[in-house]
């Protein structure tokens, strides 16, 4: 994933406003508050509630 830090810096996560933290494994951005996980395709953030995962248990 090659994301822009600057841009990590204003991204907020679409459904509660909590900071993203990159998961580089997954291709994804995971939100620090409420735990959903957006994908990023193509070096590009899909930062909709709709395609985020959901946490589960597996992951923890």
């Amino acid at each position: 994933m090659n994301l822009d830090p600057a841009l990590l810096d204003i991204l907020v996560c679409p459904d509660c406003r909590s900071a993203l933290a990159v998961d580089e494994e997954k291709s994804e951005l995971v939100c620090t508050g409420c735990g959903l996980a957006y994908p990023v395709r193509d070096d590009i953030p899909v930062l909709l509630v709709d395609e985020a995962r959901r946490p589960s248990s597996d992951d923890a």
